[in-house]
């Protein structure tokens, strides 16, 4: 098993090979009142947030169910034209499997789980001009604004396709949205209202659910932290797919331990 950036992977799915792991990034924080009680008492703070991507019809169903057993908001990212007859996948992994449409994230969000952009149809928008990227991302945002109710840009998180992004880009999007998820490191400061880059990493193309337990010991072993996992579908469905049985066994360990809360990305920056 290895650990793996998308864009790296799509570009080597012929030969079925990928590499490339992602650069550690870190952004400031400002620690709210809450943080500072929790360290002047020596307590142990953990936010987890598995972030689901590409928006496959069956596994945000199942996720959705997980989730719920726990009483917990998913965090499913969907590219706003996947469900549309002309929508061309870019790769196997998302022609392989239906995506769901606006119905269902409609009814997603009304049971409490967190809809977000994943870009408008899933391009690589550090392989075209800036300008072209900055238009894909007004069309998707545009998309969203007109097909799921309630959304408002400027409280979302926009979640690079492939986690790849510019420093033009970085700039750029904190001026459209709430926050936006790329490549790097996969553990965050704590939010804070400052924070508008988010890091993440992912696992593929086999099965990550080894890797992701891994990575949750790693967390756990820290004072505090922010993990953000990028992952897609569940069992057979996705680029580096989590077994269902063992999301819900994972949500039953993490709500069990006093210092860990399971977030989606919005709810954390929003404060939870």
């Amino acid at each position: 098993m290895c650990e793996f950036g998308r864009r790296d992977f799509i570009k080597a799915a012929g030969a079925g090979v990928a590499a490339a792991a992602l650069a550690p990034a870190l952004v400031s924080c400002k620690m709210s009142d809450e943080l500072k009680m929790h360290k002047a008492e020596g307590k142990k703070r953990h936010i987890v947030t598995l972030s689901f991507d590409d928006g496959f019809k069956k596994s945000s169903i199942k996720q959705a169910k997980i989730y719920e057993k726990y009483g917990l908001s998913a965090c499913i990212n969907v590219i706003a034209t996947a469900h549309l007859p002309d929508f061309k996948p870019p790769g196997e992994y998302l022609a392989s499997s239906p995506r769901g449409d606006f119905a269902l994230w409609n009814e997603l969000k009304a049971r409490g789980h967190e809809i977000m952009p994943h870009t408008y149809k899933h391009a690589n928008l550090t392989e075209m001009p800036f300008d072209e990227a900055k238009q894909l991302v007004v069309r998707c945002l545009d998309y969203f604004s007109g097909h799921l109710e309630g959304f408002e840009p400027k409280e979302a998180v926009f979640n690079c396709a492939y986690n790849a992004s510019t420093p033009e880009l970085e700039k750029w999007l904190p001026t459209k949205v709430k926050a936006f998820r790329t490549g790097g490191d996969i553990i965050n400061p704590l939010p804070s209202k400052s924070q508008v880059k988010l890091t993440c990493r992912s696992f593929g193309p086999e099965n990550c659910d080894q890797y992701l337990e891994g990575q949750i010991d790693n967390l756990l072993s820290l004072d505090e932290g922010w993990l953000i996992f990028n992952g897609h579908g569940l069992d057979d469905e996705g680029w580096g797919p989590m077994s269902s049985g063992f999301l819900e066994k994972l949500l039953e360990r993490l709500v069990a331990i006093g210092s860990v809360e399971v977030l989606p990305a919005g709810k954390a920056l929003s404060g939870g």
